[in-house]
């Protein structure tokens, strides 16, 4: 995906960037479905209006998009028809490049997104039992830092 350019999100992408979160958890059957179409449309207009979220766009059409407050990253998705394009390893190269520490949580459950930041140069720096999220799915803390410090 060549024509896709990284960009801070506006807020008419809300719409957009809410129906891939939708669709980021529709696709794992582990993962409940806690949320309607219109509340992850209005979380994603909250993110965006807290200047949190860039997005992955090609031409008008938001192929991905990475949730960030400092260095936390709150949310990382990838579009259906646009996963294994590198579109996620190109929002994550933005905000590494932007940080010299990120940390995020993933779900034990999440295989592959475990493998990506993995990939990516993330380690494991805790787990807990998902007492502390609203899914209530065991989850992986996961940190990167510049300059090889993990590793």
């Amino acid at each position: 995906m060549s024509g896709v350019t990284i960009r801070v999100a506006e807020p008419l992408d809300a719409g957009s960037v809410g129906a891939i979160l939708g669709q980021g958890v529709r696709d794992h059957r582990w993962m409940p479905h806690l949320h309607s179409e219109a509340e992850n449309i209005a979380f994603a207009g909250r993110m965006i209006d807290h200047g949190w979220v860039w997005v992955a766009a090609d031409g008008a059409a938001i192929r991905g998009f990475l949730a960030r407050e400092g260095g936390y990253v709150h949310a990382l998705y990838v579009a259906r028809g646009a996963r294994g394009r590198g579109i996620g390893a190109r929002l994550i190269a933005a905000a590494q490049a932007d940080c010299d520490r990120l940390e995020l949580y993933t779900f034990v459950a999440n295989t592959g997104a475990r493998r990506f930041y993995a990939r990516h140069g993330f380690t494991e720096a805790e787990r807990s039992d998902g007492s502390r999220n609203d899914e209530g799915l065991p989850d992986i803390l996961f940190v990167w830092e510049s300059g090889g410090g993990n590793g």
